[in-house]
Parts: C-alpha cells; structure tokens; sequence
C-alpha cells in the first residue's frame, strides 16, 4: 500500500503556486479556479473544503492529508468563496460558471440577432446574468445598497439594449457580418455601465489599501478607479474573441449547403463553439491584470498618500488592494 505523501513543513496553503507577478503565473493560477468542473462540486465537499483551508491558516494539518488533497480542497476554496468576506458565493456568479453560463449566453445573442424581440430578451437576461456574477465578484470590503444595485441594473440593461436595437437597426442595410457583431458591442458598451454603477461604493468610498505585508493604510478612490477599470477591461478582451471570430466563422459556414439544411442545430453550435472560446478566454482574461493590485505611493490622493508618509516616511513606496474579478 503507497504511502500518503507528506506535507512539507512550514506548508503556507494561502501561498501562491505559481508567480502571480507575470501572465503565465497568473493564467495557470486561474485555470484552476474557474475550471468549470467545479461548479458542479457538491455543497459538503465545498464546506469541508473550507474547513481544511481554515485548519492548515489556523496551523493544523489535517492528519492523513497529502499536499495534492490540501491543493485541491484550496482550489475548491478559491473557486466557490469570497477572497475578502470568506462567504460561499452563489452559483450563478462564479468565475467557475462562466465557461456554461456564459457560453449558453453568448450563443443564443450571436444566433439570435435578426429580430428587435429576439435581441431585446437575450440582451436582457444576459445583463441580468452581468450583474450578478459583478455583484458576486465585487470587493466584499464595499457594501451596495439594493437601491443602488437596481439602479446599476437598469442602467446597464438600458445600455445594453439602446446600444443593440439602435445598431440591430442601424445595420438593416449593412453587410451582414456588421450585424453579427451587434450584440459584441452592446456587451462591450454594457460592460462599461453595469461594473462602475455596480461597485460604484467602491468609487465613492474608496477601497480599503495595505502595504506588502497587508498592513491597512487607509482607503483610496483612485485605487478603486484602477481596479474597476482593469476589471472592465478584463470583462470585455473576455467576450471579444468568441463574439468577434466566431460572426466570422459561422458567416462562412453557412454559406454550404449542408449548412443550410441543419439550421436547427445552427444555435447548439454557436454555443458549443462559444464555450470553446470561453474554456481559454474566462482564466486568460482574468489573468490579464494581478488580482492583487498595486498602486504607486505617488499616485494616492494627497491626503491619504500624506497620512502614509506622516506615519512609514518612504517604506511604503505602493500600496495593494484586491481589485475584484
């Protein structure tokens, strides 16, 4: 019988596996944590995955435990709970759910752009879709009334759907491959509404920074301006692909008669097709900016920046924050 493999000594679970510093550290980090077979992880797993994580932070290792099992209840960990509040996340919103829910979205906006109905439901359930995975993925440390997160929905919806029909309409005598790409850039313009409105806390209050040793130093707006910013970025290099090439391929496809004659399943698969482009696109875009962020000393509000200085004169040259997903 194989021995369990021994824990090394001084084993730090929350220590990361590989350079969060560079994109290849970064990406294979969250390969692991939006890895979408772990959206269908049972609840008691999760929960006992918690539980070790808290057990090896706390400095006791569960007996018998092998450092691959530690890995993977942290990978479990990492997938299903807040980073800030610890708090299980709900389903809907987590990045392992981004590769099916997503992909299903995707596909039904891409196949079903020709009709004002049609591009007015998908582009509503998909900004309903948005914010909750924004609100799920916001930093915990910035709380949002439910008055505010209305507001940030509709806002975003109304974007998202002002943006669709205009262009839908605008594009009636376009060639077709522009219509294709209608419901790209209603995410795209929807993307820029639905995460500042919903973490517009963060913005007001600013978020809460440390040093590198998390030692809190304050909060700061601009820190959440760059943090917001990043993750908007991320959100919309993370759709581009699969809603730009993908118009492009099926445009083409469809052009041959055996195209033409199974144009029920035309929809499956652009779905398909859509979660092939989403297995590499959710962790990669994800990876694009560190999930710790910094920001230089220098670039703080005077006021904050002045407490920093008044009380660590020039040790603190950045300061860090978790700038949400």
């Amino acid at each position: 019988m194989a021995e369990t493999p021994a824990v090394p000594l001084g084993f730090d679970i929350d220590a990361p596996r590989w350079d969060q510093s560079t994109f290849m550290g970064r990406l294979r980090h969250f390969l692991t944590i939006t890895d979408p077979r772990t959206a269908l992880v049972p609840e008691r797993e999760l929960d006992r995955a918690r539980e070790v994580v808290a057990s090896c932070r706390a400095g006791l290792v569960p007996p018998g435990s092998s450092r691959e099992q530690l890995l993977y209840a942290k990978k479990l960990y990492d997938s299903a709970f807040h980073p800030d509040s610890g708090e299980k996340m709900n389903l809907i919103g987590r990045m392992s759910f981004q590769v099916p829910g997503g992909m299903a979205l995707t596909g039904c906006m891409l196949q079903f752009y020709r009709t004002v109905p049609a591009v007015v439901f998908w582009q509503w359930v998909n900004q309903s879709f948005n914010a909750i995975v924004n609100y799920t993925n916001r930093n915990a440390a910035s709380p949002i009334s439910l008055a505010q997160i209305g507001v940030a929905y509709v806002t975003a919806t109304g974007t998202a759907l002002a943006t669709a029909v205009g262009l839908n309409l605008y594009t009636k005598r376009a060639p077709p491959l522009l219509a294709r790409w209608v419901p790209f850039a209603a995410v795209a313009a929807a993307n820029c509404m639905n995460i500042p409105m919903m973490r517009q806390q963060e913005i007001i209050n600013g978020v809460t920074v440390t040093d590198e040793d998390n030692n809190e130093l304050g909060r700061s707006r601009r820190a959440a301006v760059k943090g917001i910013a990043q993750v908007v970025v991320s959100r919309i290099t993370m759709a581009a692909p699969g809603m730009i090439i993908l118009p492009i391929i099926m445009e083409r496809l469809e052009k041959f008669p055996f195209m033409q004659r199974i144009r029920v399943l035309h929809a499956p698969l652009q779905v398909l097709l859509c979660g092939g482009f989403l297995v590499f696109m959710v962790p990669a875009a994800c990876a694009l900016f560190p999930q710790r962020c910094s920001l230089a000393l220098a670039s703080l509000e005077p006021e904050l920046r002045d407490s920093i200085v008044a009380k660590h004169g020039d040790k603190v040259p950045y300061v860090y924050f978790n700038k949400g997903l």
